[in-house]
């Protein structure tokens, strides 16, 4: 049997494994971590026909080009991302939430997202990583997760196993939806903020800099004035808060965020919007809209269940 592995040829830009992520292991420091647009992991892997925890490559802004050895392998490429299959000097151009299959020696070349962030590669099989804690997720500023917890390598080969190569060619049709507000809660914090920094929070845009990552988000905007104190005793956060240090710039807390922080909260981003959220790229713009508990918990029931209807339509 021949044996199916990736040569990566070039590794892209934050290349890593993930899956589903983390749970239950904040008291020990340890996020969640996991695929940060969690619907077009899900799609991915339904795609390819897997199962619902299987890790993908997930990648930002440009993916890895990679040459496959092997037995045939049907792969998928959700998100807004440009690819193409190269099969002996013949490029295919590819499109997003479709099957395609790769034969030896073929190559995948993941050129770039458009106007996004996150793009996600799965094979209709499994990529031969280690888990710790019941996870392949890859926290590159912790070194936790598979493949060492770093990203992508130049010729580093993925070994591939357990593959099942799907005959009929599965489809979806799909737009990434934008949102035109991030909803969110009140933060622990609030009252920390001046009455005229909370109009500022949730009446005027922030730009998203070029200071993101998968663990935070910094944004830049109109300053957000504390008037009891910078800087509190730390305390747990959690994804989706948004702390505010000295110079008044909002950070959004992501998936591989610390555990404790230090600075004020003055809100938290709610589930549903996560997905769009961490998708907007440096110079996008963001207002926020304040949302009750109660209406962030009836919106996530809503957004598990379009997640649903959309995984229904794959044919």
């Amino acid at each position: 049997m021949t044996k199916n592995y990736f040569e990566v040829i070039r590794p892209g830009i934050n290349a890593t494994f993930q899956d589903l992520g983390r749970k239950n292991l904040y008291h020990i420091g340890i996020p969640f971590s996991g695929a940060m647009d969690k619907r077009n992991y899900l799609l991915a892997n339904e795609l390819a026909g897997n199962k619902v925890n299987s890790p993908v490559i997930e990648f930002a802004y440009q993916g890895p080009l990679l040459k496959f050895i092997g037995e045939k392998i049907n792969f998928t490429i959700t998100g807004d991302v440009k690819f193409k299959i190269i099969k002996k000097n013949k490029e295919e151009d590819g499109n997003c939430y479709q099957n395609y299959k790769l034969e030896d020696g073929d190559h995948l070349d993941i050129i770039s997202t458009y106007n996004s962030v996150y793009g996600y590669l799965a094979i209709s099989g499994n990529y031969d990583v280690q888990l710790q804690w019941n996870s392949c997720s890859i926290n590159t500023k912790a070194q936790i997760g598979s493949n060492n917890g770093k990203i992508l390598e130049k010729k580093q080969k993925i070994i591939i196993t357990e593959t099942h190569s799907h005959e009929s060619k599965k489809k979806l049709d799909h737009l990434n939806s934008k949102i035109e507000n991030i909803r969110v809660i009140k933060g622990t914090n609030y009252n920390y903020f001046s009455e005229n920094s909370k109009k500022i929070f949730f009446n005027e845009e922030f730009t998203v800099t070029k200071l993101t990552d998968r663990m935070g988000m910094r944004l830049k905007g109109a300053k957000i004035e504390n008037i009891v104190d910078t800087n509190i005793k730390s305390e747990g956060i959690v994804k989706g808060v948004i702390q505010v240090p000295t110079d008044g710039n909002p950070i959004v807390m992501l998936s591989d965020h610390g555990t404790i922080g230090g600075y004020p909260k003055i809100g938290v981003v709610i589930s549903s919007d996560y997905d769009k959220l961490v998708q907007l790229p440096p110079g996008s713009k963001i207002k926020f809209k304040e949302v009750e508990l109660s209406d962030a918990e009836l919106l996530f029931k809503l957004y598990q269940m379009e997640t649903k209807n959309i995984i229904s339509k794959i044919k």
